[in-house]
């Protein structure tokens, strides 16, 4: 019958109990209704809504970041992470469920005296004792607790979402990178073979007389700028590689190439969608807010730390000086009630943890506001990237076959004796830059995309099962 009264009272103090502390909910923010420099016909769906496979087409880059998606480090570290903090939220579980261990002894060597006291546990008497202790979520500190843990556990896997994000966009910039650079090497070693045709024809006429060796210095000289060009570009190409390599997860090497810088296809249209989708869509931004909302979630935790706990605790068991009398009547112990413990002199410093835990949550509020801002201004500047980097591209394109034009008209004019080694040699040297500017405005352009995707917190992630996330049951702790 006392039992049942025990089960009684338990039910409905914790039918009744209610979690003490503020409730998450999101705070209400100034959101634009479309971007700035979204053209209005693109604000219906975001471009970000396509995965990375369907916006790089190269079959190459696409080869090396499922190469990084499964051997980068940082990422397995990400992984790691959120495995993590999935166990400590399972942990911070079994606090809802009664706790209980046994614990035994058998004194069979150095005893000097019985003591014939049978039912009582001492060092003396051999014994096995159950204990039981559970305790009563009153205020909520245990729900406090799991809420913070789950909101742990989601934004390290909105870290590792992130990280996925990041590997990817690194990867496709790293190549873009190594693509200009290959264009602008071949451009510079077919500007050094012209140099060093023109450094020949000059010597010929300085020989003749025909002009002076001054003049012949200034076709010298430019064969140089183009050769040390050569050297810089290569070192930077090399490193681009090693950069490369280590994002792939292995030892600096050779990276590979698919397609050529001017034959990447990128997705003509890029629209932006609604500022309000980077709210659920931007790992950064979600990983803000859950880490504001664990926050939330300890304030209650602290302020119930405050009041008593209610427990319900119990023992159990037999003992005996005699081990052949362990199992007897007379040898069993138990008894089973609640308890209750509470702070005393330890209160003010409970207080003091209260505040703590408030102050953090107005730190992690701020955090989530300024990555808000941080993430509409990564937006915008892609945006306005991508279209300047097209009509950029336009009009370097049309400058370099305008300079390609010139340069050969005065080369038929230098060579005719119409026209002088000035017109040449600027000819020539205008065209060098524009070509290697060209290439620049090319890879821009295709980063520019890749920015804005990688701004809009495109869908990076796999969907296929090689690439997911093992153990991690991020949905059943959103449920939870």
């Amino acid at each position: 019958m006392k039992m049942q009264q025990l089960g009684l009272f338990t039910s409905s103090l914790l039918l009744t109990a209610c979690a003490i502390g503020p409730d998450y909910d999101r705070p209400k923010l100034s959101i634009p209704e479309k971007f700035q420099m979204a053209e209005a016909a693109r604000e219906a769906e975001s471009f970000a809504n396509l995965p990375w496979w369907e916006l790089v087409k190269d079959e190459e880059l696409q080869r090396l970041i499922r190469i990084g998606l499964e051997e980068n480090k940082d990422l397995k570290r990400a992984v790691a992470s959120v495995e993590e903090f999935q166990a400590r939220l399972f942990t911070a579980r079994m606090d809802f469920a009664p706790k209980a261990d046994i614990t035994g002894s058998a004194p069979i060597m150095g005893r000097k005296a019985e003591f014939l006291f049978p039912g009582f546990p001492n060092p003396f008497n051999y014994y096995l004792q159950g204990n039981l202790a559970w305790e009563l979520d009153i205020w909520g500190r245990i729900r406090r607790s799991n809420e913070a843990a789950r909101g742990d556990l989601l934004a390290r896997e909105e870290s590792r979402r992130a990280v996925v994000l990041q590997l990817v966009s690194g990867v496709a910039e790293a190549y873009f990178d190594l693509l200009q650079f290959d264009k602008q090497l071949n451009v510079a070693k077919r500007t050094l073979k012209s140099w060093e045709d023109s450094v020949t024809i000059a010597q010929a006429r300085v020989r003749h007389g025909v002009i002076t060796k001054i003049d012949a210095d200034q076709f010298v000289s430019e064969r140089a700028n183009a050769a040390a060009r050569i050297a810089e570009l290569t070192r930077q190409m090399v490193q681009k590689e090693n950069q490369l390599s280590v994002l792939l997860g292995r030892n600096p090497g050779r990276i590979l190439r698919g397609q050529s810088l001017t034959e990447q296809v990128l997705a003509p249209d890029v629209p932006a969608g609604l500022p309000s989708e980077l709210l659920q869509r931007r790992p950064d931004v979600v990983q803000a807010e859950q880490t504001l909302a664990a926050a939330t979630a300890r304030v209650g935790a602290a302020k119930a730390d405050r009041f008593p706990k209610l427990s319900i605790t119990g023992i159990l068991g037999v003992a005996s000086p005699h081990f052949s009398r362990l199992i007897a009547n007379e040898t069993s112990f138990g008894v089973v009630g609640p308890s209750v413990a509470g702070p005393l002199f330890n209160a003010v410093a409970l207080g003091f943890q209260q505040k703590a835990a408030e102050a953090q949550t107005r730190e992690q509020l701020a955090q989530y506001e300024q990555t808000i801002l941080v993430a509409f201004r990564e937006v915008e500047d892609a945006l306005v990237a991508v279209s300047t980097a097209r009509e950029q591209r336009a009009a370097q394109a049309e400058q370099v076959e305008a300079l390609q034009s010139a340069l050969q008209l005065a080369s038929l004019r230098y060579k005719g004796g119409l026209a002088n080694y000035l017109d040449v040699l600027v000819a020539q040297r205008n065209l060098f830059d524009a070509e290697l500017a060209l290439a620049g405005t090319h890879r821009l352009h295709l980063v520019s995309v890749v920015q804005l995707y990688k701004a809009l917190g495109g869908g990076w992630s796999p969907l296929d099962a090689s690439q997911q996330m093992p153990a991690t049951k991020v949905v059943e702790a959103r449920k939870g």
